[in-house]
């Protein structure tokens, strides 16, 4: 099989952002969406990430690629998040943090991090599942960022980061000896990094340990999420002292942040770092960098020229020099028609089987009008969201409310901060069509209604266009054809360490039994 770059694509996939350019070229980001803090490894010929997934079930997806560029959504490791009893409500920015996922002794592993109970293992013989039930590892709050290295002298090695928000401590790096099985840790710990001692530099965490040349090389994002960028520190022992060096910073590109990630290499020798960009109201999107290694044995990512020890982040590069891969993005769109949800879609709390229901074929997605009678859907663990998956695209629906009592409702919703919906609500006076609005709803402020008008018909399809820079403006049709817009534009927000997300719902202000929302379909173009 040839490993020239591809200068042309087997088939042309759909969605609204194509990070494969078809002449043997990419453009970043190569995953316009949010898997935050992305780690990724090669096994063989084939690439698989995983990323944050906080409160979202389900959570830790995987992703493969045969060549960087072309990624599939091929399943999650963790359905549910421990304890579960902590997660049957929407817990902004807790769950699952950044993760390492790893493969050692014919398996793959993943370690990821829940602040507020400590450092958990998922395994798998096929990174597409069955994982195991979570592990945990270390117990304790402000443990984050956890990756092992399986060193090549037979000992195992643990490294992880602090939250100041659990732990009080931050900016520092602590290293474990680890039980070979991955069982459990044999020391209480060692701070081989304290960037609290080193002039200039902050909020360093996201860890990644390797080995390479002789050195043992932790891989660091520092500078913070916004404005920060890449370090890496090598030693000739994994307990230090360490060296460091700067190896990717903005300079004067637009990709602000640009670190925490993962180094990979390819079979003929390239090497390549993913990392992520913040851009609020679409989360932590994923960038791959051109990397090398420099005569002086440090690395440096993306454009440098010969000299250069750090380098800036390209926007659009050859391709790495892998086998063709046919075009592939994370699925959006979902017809319903196969009896179980698209992997694309998340609850935002562990589920319970009765919000939604698939019979498959074309008869859509049934959810449940689920009592909530918080004054805003800020705590309803039963939105049905997926991210946001390019700078601009179109979402519409079909929707049928099945009202049994007054104040069942259902919609189309941007959530964040800042949600709006617009959708069908079930008044005395008779079915009525609603856009309504939240601002900083975090705080517990109420939702405010920006039209209602009696319901045009009992079938209603809705529509919400999304804007480079995440203007949102909702609209409605009869036919599907001619679309009016309803109530105002609407600035679509981030929410807790995650980007607004997009999608359906169903709730009642009633504890009475309540009716359900019927949607034929969900697409985005």
């Amino acid at each position: 099989m040839s490993l020239t770059r591809a200068t042309e694509t087997a088939h042309q996939a759909t969605g609204p952002w194509i990070p494969d350019l078809g002449d043997g070229t990419y453009q970043n980001p190569v995953l316009y969406a949010d898997y935050s803090d992305p780690d990724v490894i090669r096994v063989g010929q084939d690439y698989w990430m995983t990323a944050s997934s906080f409160c979202h079930l389900p959570g830790l997806p995987i992703l493969h690629s045969r060549d960087m560029v072309n990624w599939e959504l091929v399943t999650h490791a963790l359905p549910r998040l421990t304890p579960a009893e902590a997660y049957e409500r929407h817990q902004p920015g807790c769950g699952v943090w950044a993760p390492a996922i790893r493969h050692h002794a014919g398996k793959f592993w993943i370690f990821y991090p829940d602040p507020d109970y400590g450092i958990f293992v998922v395994t798998a013989t096929d990174a597409r599942g069955p994982w195991s039930a979570p592990h945990l590892l270390k117990g304790g709050r402000g443990l984050i960022d956890p990756c092992p290295l399986w060193a090549e002298d037979g000992r195992a090695w643990l490294v992880h980061a602090w939250a100041r928000s659990r732990s009080g401590i931050n900016n520092m790096l602590t290293l474990h000896e680890m039980a070979p099985d991955g069982s459990g840790l044999l020391d209480d710990g060692k701070v081989i990094i304290d960037a609290n001692q080193m002039e200039g530099w902050d909020t360093l965490e996201g860890p990644k340990l390797y080995q390479h040349g002789g050195w043992y090389w932790v891989f660091a994002p520092a500078g913070g999420v916004a404005t920060g960028y890449q370090a890496v520190f090598r030693s000739r022992n994994p307990h230090g002292p360490y060296e460091a060096r700067m190896v990717l910073e903005q300079g004067e590109t637009p990709v602000n942040g640009p670190h925490q990630g993962a180094w990979v290499d390819t079979p003929e020798g390239e090497h390549w770092f993913f990392h992520f960009q913040e851009l609020q109201p679409y989360g932590r999107i994923v960038h791959l960098q051109p990397m090398r290694w420099r005569e002086d044995g440090w690395p440096v990512m993306g454009e440098a020229d010969d000299i250069a020890t750090c380098g800036v982040p390209v926007l659009i590069h050859p391709k790495p020099a892998l086998p063709a891969q046919k075009v592939a993005v994370p699925p959006t769109s979902d017809d319903f028609s196969s009896g179980q949800l698209g992997r694309q879609w998340q609850w935002q709390a562990n589920p319970q089987r009765s919000w939604a229901s698939l019979p498959g074929g074309s008869t859509g997605l049934r959810l449940a009008c689920v009592p909530q009678l918080e004054p805003s859907l800020w705590q309803a663990p039963q939105l049905l969201l997926q991210k946001f998956p390019a700078p601009a695209f179109t979402a519409r629906t079909v929707l049928d409310l099945q009202a049994v009592s007054t104040g069942d409702q259902a919609g189309l919703i941007v959530f964040g901060y800042d949600y709006a919906w617009a959708g069908l609500v079930q008044a005395s006076e008779g079915l009525k069509l609603v856009m309504r609005l939240c601002h900083e709803a975090e705080s517990g402020s109420p939702e405010r209604e920006e039209i209602e008008m009696p319901a045009p018909a009992e079938v209603c399809h809705l529509q919400v266009v999304v804007a480079k820079g995440g203007a949102c403006r909702f609209a409605w049709s009869i036919d599907g054809t001619v679309y009016q817009p309803i109530g105002p534009k609407f600035q679509a927000r981030e929410s807790r360490w995650v980007g607004a997300k997009v999608g359906l719902f169903a709730a009642s202000n009633e504890r009475r039994p309540a009716g359900h929302a019927h949607f034929q379909y969900f697409t985005i173009a």
